[in-house]
């Protein structure tokens, strides 16, 4: 069973809500576009809140809709980790979309959240106020990866190590940002967003 859950997991992660839902609203291809990334940052950037709103829902549910049925099937918490991580693998490499793919990040939220309503919220906040304050995105991700865990331990310990092996994905998928960050030359939100504007009025 955790076996077939885990391919389920890949298949439904490979399914770019980024790609189809800018097909369907006739905007630019994001793996070729804007910081070629086709996630939910990357979307609004090309074409305005509301797609990005549906992409970043479209990619939470990949995350949560296996885990939460693995978990209802009564699969160990060790084995979650691998399903979570296999849904996350199939949005940074999705088979459908030739292996092209996006950071992972809202998957991995959406994997994590049926462990806990509490450990959904303190991921959400602690991402939000981390790109409130530095407005990086990227960094955000990092440093709520590496936070993940500890909150997992204070409120369900049995999942700790799957957390952190889900989160030791997403950091490695953020190598390239850990980079620019260390040399200042990973651009801000607002930089990102004013050059998407740019190209628009052009």
């Amino acid at each position: 069973m955790t076996l077939v859950m885990i391919v389920f997991a890949y298949l439904l992660g490979s399914i770019s809500s980024a790609v189809l839902v800018c097909t369907l609203r006739g905007l630019p291809d994001p793996r070729y576009n804007g910081s070629n990334n086709p996630g939910a940052t990357n979307v609004l950037r090309l074409g305005g809140k509301l797609a990005a709103l549906c992409v970043l829902l479209f990619d939470v549910a990949k995350g949560t809709i296996p885990v939460w049925i693995a978990w209802y099937l009564g699969i160990e918490p060790i084995s979650l980790a691998f399903v979570g991580i296999a849904a996350c693998l199939g949005h940074i490499y999705p088979i459908f979309f030739h292996f092209k793919g996006g950071k992972g990040v809202a998957t991995a939220l959406g994997a994590l959240a049926p462990i806990s309503d509490w450990m959904g919220l303190l991921i959400i906040a602690t991402w939000l106020i981390i790109v409130l304050i530095t407005q990086y995105a990227s960094l955000g991700a990092i440093l709520t990866s590496m936070i993940a865990p500890v909150y997992t331990y204070f409120i369900k310990p049995q999942y700790t190590i799957s957390v952190a092996l889900l989160c030791l994905l997403i950091i490695w998928r953020h190598h390239e940002n850990l980079k620019r960050l260390w040399s200042g030359q990973e651009p801000k939100i607002s930089e990102r967003l004013n050059k998407a504007k740019d190209k628009v009025k052009k």
